[in-house]
């Protein structure tokens, strides 16, 4: 699947200082970059809260501020009054580019419409989903919903794009005529701007071109481009990805508080977050010949990439965030799955109290323990969730006839199959707030593994403070300096985590292991079920792993089969995970909260006050 993003032009002058901001729904983060004999380095951080809402309404605030501060840690005079210097005049002074990604404002919001609500509905999601959007709805002419129905929904969610799709080159016109005219009948106007019209991009079936012209030219802000799905067997998603991307810059970021000038302060096309974020999950995945989940979790949303055989997918679940999606985490999960993740016992009161304190003070951090026990609780959920929806959206094309079997012959094959299997998994990458800022490493870890529930052998990682959509946008314009700091001050290994697939009984000898470390010393020891053990393996180091699986259950190859892996360290290290897939927690609260207790303490979680590190 081809990249998701247009490459702007090459900047023809030296970079040697570059200043990026990410223009988040509650933080705007700001890096500077500097190059330091052959190679660039991240050198100092910036953050500020992001200021799109009253009292200040312009976005520009925040991001001054976020750089005020890289000023004064640095000594390095960037800005002029609320001008950024640039190209730098000296040593000390002014920056080569400022460059941006945004999404603040509840970044870009798109409704999609198609045919088939499984098959071109779904491949108009995977396009905006894919160019960094948050679908807010899509209509199908058989979504069950009556035409005065569909009507009402288009004008009442105010969306700041909508993508049309549907049929294949040369097919029936009539269905996509419908929703043109369902479209026109409900006049859409945008989210911000009342004065411009909506940007409309229509891919769909090329017969129909001229009768949706006919239609919505008047109405919308029409454009035109290649069919996203031209015939049944193959997506053509680029074409309507790059649109949405260049109509979100002339149009919707035109609209939002302070953008205007945020685009003028800029030296390259700002872009969507989470599009910054899957290119530069694209180029690890692409760079190591990788099989990846990546996630982004956000105060407003979370974002989940992946790639695997090759083929690129993004979600985003725009009702799971960390503080102002904080209560959507809780309608969707139900209380009792958040309070399975608390290692103490808490009244259901106070806790929903305590969630929606977060959510009216988006910008706070816990101050206490029990406060980040609770929100990295929350965290295991929406994690947890947004990898259950990338699942239903990351499928093989629905419609398309499979190879089958003879047996197959009865079962007709409606949807695709999910794409992502956690066996073929090599690398988790986690980003956003709460796993980039977790105050040890190991919460990051483990808050993954809880969420992801990964089998047989996995690697972990983490964003080191949050700098993935810096490094996605500077990648367009200067991939070396992106891939240097990506290498070298972004990607954190926190080691590997392996885990036998099945279920038992506590106690019971779940895998004889074997561990050959890297100075040829050798561990063997057994792993019973309900088991956590953490060993110690340095960042860049390998160990050889032999498990011996007992007879129900699997490490991959099959129920009771010896595997031998090669596994990575990192900060945290290597953790066998013999609490049985999928992951069950006793039912019992006191049961719960003391196997919590005893997973936590077996691999220092939170360690006492006043304890060694």
């Amino acid at each position: 699947m081809t990249s998701s993003i247009s490459t702007p032009p090459p900047i023809d002058r030296p970079l040697n200082v570059i200043v990026a901001t990410d223009c988040g729904s509650t933080t705007t983060k700001a890096i500077l970059i500097e190059k330091v004999g052959d190679e660039y380095r991240q050198t100092y951080r910036g953050e500020a809260p992001t200021t799109v809402e009253a009292p200040f309404e312009d976005v520009t605030r925040g991001v001054l501020n976020a750089i005020v501060e890289i000023e004064e840690l640095s000594g390095r005079k960037i800005l002029d009054g609320d001008t950024i210097i640039t190209p730098c005049r000296d040593d000390k002074t002014g920056v080569d580019i400022y460059i941006s990604t945004s999404s603040a404002g509840g970044g870009l919001q798109m409704m999609v419409t198609g045919v088939v609500q499984n098959m071109t509905g779904e491949s108009a999601q995977r396009a905006a989903l894919g160019a960094g959007a948050i679908v807010i709805d899509v209509l199908a002419a058989n979504d069950g919903r009556l035409p005065h129905e569909k009507i009402e929904r288009i004008r009442s969610m105010r969306p700041d794009m909508i993508l049309m799709s549907g049929g294949t080159d040369g097919g029936a016109v009539t269905h996509v005529v419908e929703m043109a005219e369902y479209v026109a009948a409900a006049e859409p106007r945008p989210r911000f701007g009342l004065t411009y019209k909506l940007p409309l991009i229509y891919a769909g079936n090329k017969e129909a071109r001229p009768q949706v012209k006919k239609i919505l030219d008047d109405k919308s802000a029409l454009v035109v481009t290649e069919n996203i799905r031209p015939v049944l067997e193959r997506e053509n998603l680029a074409p309507a990805r790059n649109k949405i991307h260049d109509l979100f810059l002339e149009h919707v970021m035109q609209q939002a508080p302070g953008y205007k000038k945020l685009i003028d302060m800029a030296g390259a096309p700002i872009m969507p977050t989470p599009a910054a974020v899957g290119l530069i999950m694209e180029t690890i995945a692409k760079r190591e010949h990788l099989n990846l989940i990546g996630v982004d979790i956000g105060g407003a949303t979370t974002d989940v990439f992946s790639v695997f055989d090759g083929r690129f997918n993004r979600t985003v679940s725009a009702n799971l965030g960390m503080s102002y999606s904080v209560s959507n985490v809780l309608a969707e999960a139900g209380l009792a799955n958040i309070m399975r993740w608390v290692p103490f016992t808490i009244d259901e009161q106070t806790m929903r109290n305590r969630i929606k304190n977060k959510m009216i003070r988006p910008t706070t951090i816990p101050q206490t323990l029990d406060e980040l026990q609770i929100e990295q609780a929350i965290a295991r959920e929406a994690l947890r969730l947004a990898l259950i929806h990338h699942k239903s959206l990351a499928t093989g094309l629905k419609g398309v006839q499979q190879e089958r079997t003879i047996s197959d012959v009865f079962e007709q094959q409606a949807s695709g199959k999910t794409l992502i299997d956690m066996l073929k998994l090599n690398l988790i990458v986690g980003s956003g707030g709460i796993l980039s800022h977790a105050p040890r490493r190991i919460q990051s870890m483990l808050m993954m593994v809880d969420a992801y529930e990964p089998m047989g052998c996995t690697r972990l990682s983490v964003d080191s403070i949050f700098m993935m959509p810096h490094l996605g946008v500077l990648s367009t314009i200067n991939e070396k300096a992106a891939t240097d700091v990506f290498v070298r001050d972004c990607m954190i290994y926190l080691g590997t985590c392996v885990a036998p697939i099945g279920q038992g009984k506590d106690g019971e000898v779940w895998a004889d292991y074997e561990i050959t470390w890297p100075d040829g010393k050798t561990t063997k020891e057994q792993l019973k079920f309900g088991e956590l053990r953490l060993f110690p393996l340095a960042s860049g180091t390998q160990a050889t792993i032999k498990v011996q699986p007992a007879r129900q259950v699997d490490m991959g190859a099959g129920a009771g089969k010896t595997v031998t892996k090669e596994v990575h360290g990192g900060v945290v290290g290597l953790l066998l995970d013999g609490r049985g897939r999928p992951l069950r927690l006793p039912a019992e609260q006191h049961a719960r909260v003391a196997a919590l207790t005893k997973w936590f303490d077996v691999v220092d979680l939170y360690p006492v006050p006043g304890a060694e590190r």
